[in-house]
């Protein structure tokens, strides 16, 4: 299978993204309503309900099976990309639903619940992660960072950033620094364990452009000056 970016430089409109499908290929395409031109048999694809181990109890989701020889071509909202990664063997990191655009034929997919504390913060219920050998394609709101965890030194990442993190990390919802960065800036996860940490850069790049194109300086000055004002004042 061929991921091909269609971009025309940062027109504010989003990308297309062309997938070449081989034959005896298959990809799963958990966003179908993106799917704005496919070349192919009639057969070659075919939509079915998924139910996530009672991820979403009453609301199923649909995912687009694709089988090779075909072509399609998927629309991206702007702002957003597409980040192939390709899988051998088992990975120990979660990732979201919501960032998860495809995975190939070969891949498998497994949820994990969280904890009550997690749920709560995150407003999820699991988390899924991905065996066996192929491609998975994450939905991201610009570049993809990557970090490494450290037994006892933590790692600080913007909750609303988060992409992927690996099974055995230990979370700590907090902020840090001194008093008045602590009440300004958004909640971060304070991780530490092994394994890398995959975070979006995307979010925070709207957050400057917002301050900096949008909000007036009285409406900037108390978002940094106030007690969470960054939480609170959007």
């Amino acid at each position: 299978m061929n991921v091909d970016v269609q971009d025309e430089g940062d027109s504010g409109s989003g990308q297309a993204v062309a997938f070449t499908v081989g034959e005896n290929e298959e990809v799963h395409v958990l966003h179908p309503q993106q799917i704005i031109a496919y070349q192919g048999p009639s057969s070659g694809r075919a939509d079915r309900l998924m139910d996530v181990k009672g991820m979403y109890r009453k609301r199923k989701l649909i995912r687009s099976d694709m089988s090779g020889p075909c072509r399609f071509v998927a629309a991206l909202p702007p702002g957003y990309r597409i980040k192939t990664l390709q899988l051998n063997g088992k990975s120990d990191l979660l990732y979201d639903f919501r960032h998860l655009f495809f995975y190939s034929k070969g891949i498998t997919m497994q949820t994990r619940v969280l904890s009550m504390k997690n749920m709560l913060v995150t407003r999820d219920i699991v988390k899924v992660k991905f065996a066996g050998n192929g491609s998975i394609g994450i939905l991201t709101e610009g570049t993809v960072c990557e970090a490494e965890l450290h037994p006892s030194d933590p790692l600080y990442v913007d909750a609303g950033s988060i992409i992927a993190y690996p099974e055995n990390a230990k979370l700590e919802l907090t902020v840090y620094g001194n008093h008045l960065a602590s009440q300004h800036m958004s909640y971060h996860w304070k991780m530490t364990g092994h394994g890398p940490v995959l975070f979006q850069a995307g979010r925070q790049s709207h957050r400057f452009e917002r301050d900096n194109n949008e909000d007036g300086i009285i409406k900037r000055f108390l978002r940094e000056a106030l007690p969470f004002g960054g939480v609170f004042i959007k």
